[in-house]
């Protein structure tokens, strides 16, 4: 399956946020990569921010263009708002949602557990990262792989943090997706509307 194998570091100081999780790189050179990087002042166009927040939007999501562009065409035709529509899907697929509940310390690593078949989906093994969750569905670590110690770390790490929208068991190593989560709920520094600007152009 196509994902991005590019280098992380220079992708998150591009946007000098931590978008692939903390990173030293940003915090030693918290400027652009290159050799234009620390001089780079340009002011830039609309288009060109608006194109800016939709490669953070990818990146942050590990969602190629065509995938992130059928979302959008997907959000387009929902009711309600296009943006906060484009971001409830993404935080509805699968891998986020591993992410999301802990299971894995971050959205690569989650789909590389989904991709090897560690995760089940209302008790069915399912291997697809982009698979998209509905209201109720149950997603849980299989039995087997229950000790593998990157679940265990993930897990003992990230107990204080949990998701309003999701529900952990524990003890089943099982969460619920409950409900659809608002957009003051969802935490990525994203201005969705530049991406429906940009789209609508």
């Amino acid at each position: 399956m196509a994902r991005f194998r590019g280098p992380k570091s220079k992708v998150a100081r591009r946007f000098n946020e931590p978008i692939f999780g903390p990173s030293k790189a940003l915090k030693n050179k918290p400027y652009g990569p290159g050799q234009h990087g620390r001089s780079r002042r340009r002011k830039q166009s609309e288009y060109a921010v608006q194109l800016m927040e939709k490669q953070k939007a990818k990146y942050t999501y590990g969602v190629l263009e065509r995938q992130f562009s059928n979302l959008f065409d997907k959000a387009s035709r929902q009711k309600g708002i296009t943006g906060t529509n484009l971001l409830n899907l993404l935080e509805a697929r699968l891998d986020n949602t591993i992410y999301r509940l802990g299971i894995s310390p971050t959205r690569r690593g989650a789909r590389q557990l989904v991709l090897h078949k560690h995760v089940t989906v209302n008790g069915e093994i399912v291997n697809i990262p982009s698979y998209s969750l509905k209201v109720g569905d149950k997603v849980a670590v299989r039995e087997r792989s229950k000790s593998l110690e990157i679940v265990t770390n993930s897990l003992a790490s990230y107990a204080s943090r949990r998701t309003a929208w999701l529900e952990w068991n524990s003890e089943k190593l099982e969460g619920t997706f409950t409900r659809t989560p608002g957009r003051e709920e969802i935490p990525e520094n994203i201005q969705e509307q530049l991406i429906v600007e940009l789209y609508s152009k």
